[in-house]
């Protein structure tokens, strides 16, 4: 990495970044160098761009109401991608993935405005004090206030150019995100898993809210998560049916310290805060500077409680500023006995398997899920090198398990060239047994400056069968495309990136997710609107391969809650797992020629003659499988061959 710091001028950098960014196939296996996402030209609107085996077909900036506001998570809905952000959430037709068109802007302000579907249901959370139950903008000054709206919004979007706001949940913690779960058994409900963060509410503000531990009191919101039952026939009597305790008796978890670098630059920011009026406290080990998120109601508070009005006095910050540490030590509970997570930030579930993997803050979780209503903790894994655990995906056979780690909240720059590899990455764990076993760690390494947050967040696989591909975001680290198939030793295959928001200071920009969804990929970018993607064929990722990928056609998507991925009988899909066979010589040069060619004329053929043929091409393939040193995928390979055999039609070319 020090060596390509060294390089970010070189003025070769600029063509590098144009011919990657061209779009045309290549049959590289190897990724430019110099890395052309280091040195990028800063920019909100004309930042510069640098790809490899990706391109980006359009980037379509927020509507008027969005602008300025934070765009996070994304949703998928028949031909509509839907678009969480802090001031409510925009709806995209994506009917011509090139030409996004809005479909509606809704405005209803909340942090952090996840957004999740299903069928005719929209799901959106609400953790900060500033959101509102009625959807007005101004947020909510007063620290207790039955105004507020801290949990999960349902919204009715059978006409997704209006969609109804139909109900609320109120949790105690309110809702950082959530994950919609299907029950198999149960067609009549769906599931909300609730992730909340926040401090626990006042139980005047919502009765039942209980800030002490569970040691204390049993009824503890903490070390819990809230599941709620929505009927589908009547939505509008979603309620909270269970809250496992999904931590129990887990161990203070091993941490890494801060950068010294960071806790200098915590310490320099705070000093001049303080030199500025602002209010500072020590929080997990590091300076931080209080916004006004948590300022204005606490300020406000103590004008009411003097019996005041209006604006808050020199007294009133003084009497804050005095007092603000033993305030946050309370809220967030911090002066109890160091013990494991007691919430999660993102649960993945996967109803196929009966599994979910639970990014837990200092843990990843393995549930057990067959019983939807009561989820059940059979795994937990620690890892020193974590911050965070902030998400989690399993590869389609749910044989693997990745864990990302957001280190730095999102908002920091952890990319830099100093920054260790392992720390702010993905950790990736195989699952066998209800065990999981760390194998490697995946970090995007192009150098970023320190103007740029940059730490692994949210992606999905994309659907490339007899791989396991995963595209995800880094922030102002952009899109990453990397193949995890061999757990041990992941490969970044494509890449996206822009120069920062701001080249002069940090600003919050960059992707927040990036999905694959019915052929391209989507990502929220933060400051910059929404962008698509589609691959581009390389020598690390065939054009039979992509075309398979957008066989997979879904009605709806949500990434945490992952679908079981299967492809439709088909020659481009046989083609797809011949194009590894020759990446991976699983077949000799000479073989896979000869195999091309038989399903060449396998497909031009019709009817007994096209059946007769492919059967002898998986018979072949068989007694291949027994002397290949790839024999799983040519396996792969002969079940796809035989089965397009058995649906071969009576007359016309499949």
């Amino acid at each position: 990495m020090t060596s390509l710091r060294a390089l970010v001028h070189v003025a070769v950098v600029v063509s590098l970044a144009a011919c990657a960014s061209s779009g045309r196939g290549n049959n590289s296996i190897v990724a430019p160098t110099p890395d052309p996402r280091v040195g990028l030209k800063p920019g909100l609107k004309d930042a510069g761009q640098a790809a490899w085996n990706l391109r980006l077909i359009n980037n379509t900036p927020p509507s008027e109401k969005f602008v300025g506001s934070t765009n996070s998570d994304l949703a998928f809905y028949k031909n509509y991608v839907i678009q969480g952000n802090y001031n409510g959430f925009e709806v995209w037709d994506i009917t011509a993935p090139a030409h996004p068109a809005l479909k509606d802007g809704y405005y209803c302000p909340a942090s952090q405005s996840d957004v999740s579907v299903f069928r005719n249901l929209l799901f959106v959370s609400g953790e900060g004090t500033g959101g509102r139950l009625d959807c007005a903008g101004g947020g909510v000054h007063d620290s207790v206030s039955h105004d507020r709206l801290r949990g999960i919004r349902i919204f009715d979007i059978s006409d997704i150019a209006n969609p109804k706001y139909i109900a609320n949940v109120q949790t105690c913690r309110g809702s950082h995100t959530h994950t919609v779960v299907i029950d198999p058994t149960d067609s009549a409900n769906v599931y909300v898993y609730v992730s909340g963060s926040a401090p626990v509410r006042s139980p005047t503000e919502l009765p039942g809210c209980v800030k002490q531990s569970p040691d204390s009191n049993p009824n503890s919101s903490l070390f819990r998560i809230e599941v709620i039952k929505v009927p589908l026939g009547a939505p509008q009597q979603a309620a909270v049916v269970s809250s496992p305790r999904i931590f129990d008796s887990l161990a203070a978890p091993p941490q890494h310290a801060e950068m010294q670098q960071d806790i200098a630059e915590a310490n320099r920011v705070a000093d001049s805060a303080r030199a500025h009026g602002g209010f500072t406290v020590q929080l997990f080990g590091t300076q931080r500077v209080l916004g006004p998120r948590f300022t204005t109601p606490m300020l406000d508070s103590l004008v009411k409680a003097r019996g005041g009005t209006g604006t808050p006095t020199g007294t009133d910050s003084a009497s804050l500023r005095t007092n603000a540490q033993g305030i946050i030590d309370k809220m967030f509970n911090l002066n109890r006995q160091r013990t494991g997570p007691n919430q999660c930030h993102d649960i993945t579930v996967y109803p196929a398997i009966g599994l979910a993997g639970g990014a837990c803050g200092g843990y990843g979780l393995l549930l057990d899920i067959r019983d939807v209503a009561h989820p059940r903790r059979i795994g937990a894994v620690a890892d020193s090198n974590f911050s965070y655990w902030h998400s989690a995906t399993f590869n389609n056979d749910g044989t693997k398990l990745l864990f990302s780690d957001e280190w730095g909240g999102g908002g920091q720059p952890k990319c830099r060239a100093f920054d260790k590899p392992e720390w702010g990455a993905d950790a990736i764990f195989t699952v066998a047994d209800g065990r999981m076993t760390f194998q490697s760690y995946y970090k995007m390494l192009a150098p970023q400056t320190a103007n740029e947050n940059c730490v692994a967040h949210n992606g999905s696989l994309i659907p490339i069968p007899g791989r396991d591909v995963m595209v995800q975001s880094w922030y102002q680290g952009g899109v990453s495309v990397f193949d995890w198939t061999d757990p041990a030793h992941p490969k970044e295959i494509a890449f996206f990136d822009r120069g920062p928001v701001d080249g002069t200071k940090p600003a919050d920009g960059g992707t927040w997710s990036a999905y694959w969804y019915n052929g391209y990929i989507y990502s929220s970018e933060i400051a910059r609107g929404l962008d698509v993607f589609e691959l581009t064929p390389s020598g690390l990722i065939s054009r039979n391969e992509i075309e398979a990928a957008k066989l997979v056609h879904l009605d709806y998507f949500n990434t945490q809650d992952q679908p079981k991925i299967t492809w439709p009988a088909s020659f481009v899909v046989a083609r797809a797992y011949v194009d590894q066979l020759a990446r991976s010589n699983g077949l000799s040069v000479e073989r896979v020629k000869a195999v091309r060619q038989q399903l060449d004329r396998a497909e031009k053929s019709q009817g007994q003659a096209r059946r007769d043929a492919l059967s002898q091409l998986a018979t072949t393939l068989g007694q291949d499988a027994s002397t290949s040193s790839d024999q799983a995928r040519v396996q792969k390979l002969a079940g796809v061959v035989t089965e397009l055999a058995n649906t071969a039609p009576a007359v016309g070319a499949q």
